[in-house]
Formats: C-alpha cells, structure tokens, sequence
C-alpha cells in the first residue's frame, strides 16, 4: 500500500530499454497486470506521463526467436500505450466502469457519448491489431499476454455494446449533424463486432473453457436501414414512407438484441470475478493454514523458553510478584512491605554493632528543655569511656531501624565524666577567679614595694 508508484513505473520504463525481447516482454507483463489487477494509482500515474512505451521501432537481433518476439512486442506495447491515454481522456477505465441500466456508458448524455465512443474504438482497435492466431499462442509468454488481452476485450466490448445502445435510443432525437456521427458510429461498431468475433474463436482454439466466452447478437440488418433513411429524411432528401410504428419496433428488436450480448458479457465477467474471489479465498485458506503450523512448531520451543526463564516464572506458574518500579520515590508507608534485596533502597535498616541506643518516646523525641534531670539522665547514654561497664555480646544487642533514631537536647548540668560530681556553677567559678586575681595582685604589690 506504501510503495512509490513514480518509482515503480519508471522501474517498468527502465527494463524495456533493454536489448532482450524477454526482459521487454516481461516488464509489459507486469505492467499490464498491475493496470488490471493493481491499485488504481498506477494507470493514473501512466495516464499522467507525456510519454510511455517507445517500442514502435523495438527490435531483438539476437536470433530468430527475437524478430518474431519483437512484432508482439510492438503491438502489445501499443496497447498499453493507448489504454494510459484512454484514462486521460475521460478519467476513467472503461474495463472497470459500471455497468448496466444506471451504467456510466448508458446514462451518458448524447455530447458526451457521441464524443467517449470513439476512444473505445481506438482502444479496441488496437487491441484487436494484436492479432495472434492458434498456433502463435502455443508460446508461453505471448499466451500470458493474450489471456490479459482477452479479459480486456470482454470487459472493453461490454462497455462498448452499452454505450451504442445508448446511442441508439437517443439516435431519432439528435440533430441532424449528430445523427450523421451516431450512423458513423454505428457502422463501425458493426466492423468490429465481426472482428472481436474472430478474437473470441482464436480464444476458444488455444483452450478457453466455452462458458468463458460470450455469444455475440448482432442487431438485425433493418436497424440499420432504419437508421439511413431518418439522416436522409434529415438532409431532405426522398426516402420511402415508414411510419413511426415500425420504426420503433425495429429499434426495439436491435435494442433487445444488444441487450442480450452485454447479458452475456457480464455473465461472462461475473464468473471470472467469481472465480478470482474462490482462488483468492483458497490462497488465504492455505496461508492460515500454513501460519498455524509455523506457530504449532514454534509452540513447543517458546513454552519451554518461557517455563524455564528465572524472572517470569516460579516453579512451574507464572510468578505474580509485581515488577519493582525503577523510578518511583521510596515511601514510608510501604517501607513494611519492601524486599529485603531492594538495591535502590538509600537508607537500609542497618544493623548496629556498638553501643545500643535507646529511643525516647512521646514529647522527648527532641528533647524537652522543662523536662526534669532524672528523667532525662535514663535516656541519654553514658559517653565516658573511662568508666566500667557491663560487656553485653553483639548477638544481645537490639537492633534498632535508623528512622527510629532520635537525639535529645543535653543540659549544662549533665555529667561529662562519670556522672555523680556535678559541674561547678558560673557564678562560684567566676568568684573563685576574681579572688585568686586579687591575692597575686595583692601579692605582687607587697614585693615591689
């Protein structure tokens, strides 16, 4: 769906500037599949190039084979030439157009029609100038081009036999230069009606089943008498008397006549449409089949990789742990529930190994400046190193969580070395060194007097 049609195409225009008729062959091949069968966009891109195929002078002098190859080649590439400009001309391709009462050929103005036929005239022109006979075609490769051409044709003649039946039931209502067009028209209708009859045998000889083929009605010889006379009555001139009753009921014979061959043309493409779904359906069928043991052979191996993988699986389930979030913030409200191996924790719950510390609870987690000595004196550890204390083993020691850790506020009264002298006030101290100033003073005084 996403391929460079531009590219595509000039890929195409490339290998036909080869020297081998077979590359050449097979690049118009491939091109006439894809106007056929591909996307829309690729015979719009066609249709948009000021030029295309220049094969008119191809020729393959590398043995006898190649100058037969190379008029085939000639004319095929002509064709597709000429189906681009058909596109150009009225936007559509008459090979895919609707068909039927409310068709695009049958509902067409007479400007209009009297100005589209034409086109699919030189279209079929130069498809039927392909002209294979039964005994070219046991080739291969012109056989392939011949069956695409063949599709065209009955597809190409529907819309065709649609737009003269269009021009028919407007024939005695158009003007007079109109109907002069419309007879041209006819006549040459009638010329390759007998030509595209001669294609549909060659069709029928190389072994194209005959329900594939359509049967061909041509309208009766008075319609066309019917149709001279009314131009001349037009330009005056003396034609015999036919009364309008008559008239019409040869139109009506022709009509139905025409109508029953474009039955038969669509009958015709409608099995082949049929028969393309059925193909298409089986090759899907064979895919999902073939998909379905490429997944029952890979089965076996992916489980037995998936069971025996650490991380997704425990034992013979598949675990249910949730994955640890790699960037999400630490919180203190599931730090109960966090594993004990989480290697993105910042502040583990450490064990301790010196001395223990004790926790204050309530009020004094900070330290409380009212609170009474005693009280304070159990919950601050003893700091002197000096002093003789009770050797508890590590194994006795409790282990306390480093967010449960607290520090109280110590107060100048606090013992510093062993907890039973008390430290000296600032006032006594402040005396006692104004006195010992005074005495050397007094003393130093005495001497030097």
């Amino acid at each position: 769906m996403n391929v460079n049609i531009p590219h595509l195409a000039d890929t195409f225009f490339e290998r036909t500037t080869n020297g081998s008729w077979v590359v050449v062959f097979k690049a118009l091949i491939a091109t006439h599949h894809l106007m056929v069968y591909g996307n829309e966009r690729f015979i719009q891109y066609l249709a948009s190039r000021n030029t295309l195929f220049n094969l008119s002078s191809f020729l393959d002098k590398s043995g006898l084979q190649g100058y037969d190859m190379s008029t085939f080649i000639r004319r095929y590439s002509r064709y597709l030439n000429e189906k681009a400009v058909s596109y150009r001309q009225v936007a559509f391709d008459f090979t895919k157009v609707k068909r039927g009462a409310d068709g695009v050929m049958r509902t067409m103005n007479t400007e209009k029609l009297l100005k589209t036929i034409p086109i699919i005239q030189n279209q079929m022109d130069t498809l039927l100038d392909f002209n294979v006979n039964a005994n070219e075609l046991t080739n291969g490769v012109v056989n392939a081009a011949f069956m695409l051409l063949f599709k065209d044709a009955i597809r190409l003649f529907a819309a065709y036999n649609e737009g003269i039946i269009n021009l028919l039931e407007k024939y005695f209502d158009m003007k007079k230069v109109q109907c002069k067009e419309g007879l041209d028209i006819y006549k040459k209708f009638l010329t390759r009606m007998t030509r595209i009859s001669e294609f549909l045998k060659v069709a029928e000889q190389v072994g194209i089943d005959k329900g594939d083929i359509p049967d061909l009605s041509q309208a009766p010889s008075s319609l066309l008498e019917a149709l001279e006379q009314h131009l001349a009555s037009l330009e005056g001139k003396k034609v015999k008397d036919s009364t309008a009753a008559s008239r019409a009921s040869t139109l009506s014979n022709a009509v139905s006549s025409l109508a029953n061959t474009g039955i038969s043309f669509s009958k015709v493409d409608e099995r082949e449409k049929q028969v393309a779904l059925e193909e298409e359906q089986a090759r899907l069928k064979a895919l999902k089949e073939q998909r379905l043991k490429e997944m029952a052979k890979k089965g076996p191996s992916s489980s037995a990789t998936t069971a025996g993988s650490p991380v997704l699986t425990t034992g013979a389930g598949i675990c249910t742990t949730p994955a640890i979030d790699l960037f999400s913030t630490p919180s203190s409200t599931n730090s109960t529930s966090r594993m004990p191996n989480d290697l993105l924790d910042l502040q583990p719950a450490f064990q301790t190994s010196m001395h223990p510390i004790a926790t204050v609870s309530g009020a004094n987690t900070w330290g409380d400046p009212f609170t009474s000595t005693d009280a304070v004196d159990d919950s601050i550890p003893n700091l002197n190193p000096f002093l003789t204390q009770p050797v508890v083993e590590a194994s006795h020691l409790p282990v306390v969580s480093s967010d449960a850790v607290s520090f109280s506020s110590r107060t100048p009264s606090h013992e510093m070395f062993g907890g039973k002298i008390p430290f000296l006030s600032p006032f006594v101290f402040l005396s006692f060194l104004f006195h010992l100033f005074l005495i050397c003073f007094l003393v130093l005084r005495k001497i030097i007097m």
